[in-house]
């Protein structure tokens, strides 16, 4: 519900109301919980009532015809392009209510209306009743009404709930107990826009400070979103926090400290995992998605780089027993990061953001050599036996994305990845023992995959590339057809007749 018109609260609106004289009653409270009985003057009255006294100094009460000084006609105002005769639910919506001037004054749209219309409604009723001396009636109420400061409130809004807000908003003058009714998120956001239109300070404190404290739905925040522009800026500011980044790249800080912590910090690592990894495949932008996934596996590389260049090149100033523990940190380190880069590998190829990450992995020479040492020593056996596994399932889930196509790379990447990679699985064939049947499936998985990237390139680089190949081979010649079809593709290609004079 959007009251008839915002304003920021900067100067109270000097305007004239209507004075216009309504015809007296005696049955205004009885009309008016007749139209209302549904939770608007007859209940939410009550329930004011009982706390009123013991939180606010206001003696009054609300809508008491015998104490009040203003008269208030609070109505449906129609559009005047509308032809249409009023419902009966608008001629129900045309009620009055007896207010206090000292207590309505606490709105500062009603305080400068009276300042305004005071003395001209007295100067109005002075008059009057110099004119009628003669025959003044001895009606208690017909004295009192015409004794009555009267103004109008036209409500704007077709939305029917808008009376039965602006009844609760009249009611909320009588109290400062504010919670009594501000109680839920929905009713903050109905009041507050009337708060605002009748420049009720208190009631909009009590509002603000009530949905700063809960949480909202997506469409109250759509509701809180749409008011914001009508307030202060130190009234807003504590709202628009909830909502509003304190920098462009706050998305991807988040994302990129969420990685941070589901390979780094959690014990039950693979579900975190799972979850940021729903998170990652579910974000609206792969643009950043990549970015943070690039930079934190440029992290966990360096990391394994570091550790594995401290391993194979280690300082022996230090005893032995204290080299023996660094080298044991380095291993355990690199192990640690190979798997958060292997982690990181499949997430950037699920996106389909990978191809940086395989440019980075082609150019690891310094590391393929590390590897190379390190693999050729017997002291990781014990420490880190899975090692290796790690380290060729990084190279094998890249390397099958770019012989799928998924990951579009250069030639030059291609042919580098094959190059420095392959020296590291075949060493790891020959020191790698026993072999684990899951090694096994994953050395020739990845020597399938080398030589379909072999058969993508220049047949020079092909035939320097598969010559390292050989150690393929088994006993049994029919156990390698992925061998014997490389070789086989070479060959043939190699014995065609040059294209280049056939286009001649």
């Amino acid at each position: 519900m959007m009251p008839n018109s915002h304003r920021k609260r900067q100067r109270v609106p000097h305007h004239n109301p209507s004075t216009t004289r309504l015809p007296s009653s005696s049955s205004y409270s009885s009309a008016i919980i007749h139209s209302f009985s549904d939770k608007t003057i007859s209940e939410s009255s009550q329930k004011l009532h009982r706390t009123s006294s013991a939180t606010s100094p206001v003696t009054s009460s609300f809508n008491d015809p015998y104490s009040a000084d203003v008269l208030l006609r609070l109505f449906t105002d129609r559009s005047a392009f509308d032809s249409e005769p009023p419902s009966d639910s608008t001629r129900q919506s045309d009620i009055q209510i007896y207010l206090h001037s000292d207590v309505i004054r606490r709105a500062k749209y009603f305080g400068a209306l009276l300042s305004e219309c005071w003395q001209h409604q007295r100067k109005i009723d002075a008059n009057s009743d110099n004119g009628a001396e003669g025959s003044r009636s001895n009606d208690h109420d017909h004295d009192h009404n015409k004794n009555l400061v009267h103004l109008n409130l036209p409500v704007v809004d077709d939305d029917p709930n808008s009376i039965t807000v602006r009844i609760t908003v009249l009611q909320l003058l009588y109290t400062s107990d504010f919670a009594t009714i501000i109680d839920s998120a929905s009713t903050a956001i109905e009041i507050l826009p009337v708060a605002l239109e009748l420049l009720f300070e208190d009631c909009v404190k009590a509002c603000l400070k009530f949905l700063e404290a809960v949480p909202w739905s997506e469409e109250e925040e759509k509701r809180v979103l749409s008011l914001i522009p009508f307030l202060r800026e130190e009234e807003s500011k504590d709202l628009l926090a909830r909502v509003s980044p304190g920098k462009d790249d706050s998305c991807e800080d988040m994302l990129h400290g969420l990685i941070l912590a589901a390979i780094h910090n959690h014990p039950n690592t693979a579900f975190v995992k799972a979850f940021v990894a729903k998170l990652l495949r579910d974000f609206s932008s792969r643009e950043s998605a990549r970015r943070v996934l690039e930079r934190a596996f440029e992290t966990s590389l360096k990391v394994v780089k570091e550790s594995l260049e401290e391993y194979t090149s280690p300082d022996f100033r230090g005893d032995h027993n204290e080299t023996e523990a660094i080298q044991r940190l380095n291993l355990h380190t690199a192990m640690t990061n190979g798997r958060h880069l292997l982690w990181l590998v499949e997430r950037m190829i699920e996106l389909r953001v990978a191809d940086s990450a395989v440019r980075e992995w082609s150019e690891q020479a310094s590391l393929t050599a590390d590897l190379q040492r390190a693999f050729r020593d017997d002291a990781w056996r014990n420490i880190v036996p899975g090692f290796p596994a790690v380290v060729l399932r990084c190279t094998c889930k890249l390397a099958n994305a770019v012989a799928a196509g998924t990951i579009l790379a250069a030639r030059q990447v291609r042919m580098k990845l094959v190059k420095d990679w392959l020296p590291v699985l075949l060493v790891c064939k020959d020191n790698v023992s026993p072999m684990l049947p899951s090694h096994k499936t994953l050395y020739l998985e990845l020597e399938e995959t080398f030589l379909r990237i072999i058969s993508t390139l220049p047949m020079s680089d092909a035939q320097l590339l598969l010559q390292q190949c050989l150690s393929f081979s088994t006993r049994n010649v029919e156990d390698c057809p992925h061998l014997i079809t490389a070789f086989n593709t070479w060959f043939r290609r190699a014995t065609q007749p040059p294209q280049l004079e056939n286009l001649d």
